[in-house]
């Protein structure tokens, strides 16, 4: 691969992570109580830990597509 290639697919990996991470968001703000509802099924937590599990969630995601995505994409536009 040349790196115009790996800076396209990295390109398209973030679009994609950022766009997976919105619609985490987007299920988490909108159909908050359904998925409460759904995973109080299966676990004994309570709303605040729910919430606090999916905002951790989604900070280890953002880090992670920094880390693995963006940084990268820069340090390739860089060199």
């Amino acid at each position: 691969m040349t790196i115009i290639e790996i800076k396209h697919v990295l390109l398209w990996c973030l679009g994609l992570n950022y766009g997976l991470l919105l619609i985490w968001f987007g299920a988490f703000a909108y159909a908050h109580d359904w998925m409460y509802r759904m995973h109080a099924r299966w676990f004994t937590l309570s709303p605040q830990t729910f919430d606090a599990i999916n905002y951790a969630g989604m900070a280890v995601f953002k880090i992670g597509i920094m880390l693995l995505n963006l940084v990268p994409l820069i340090a390739l536009y860089l060199v």
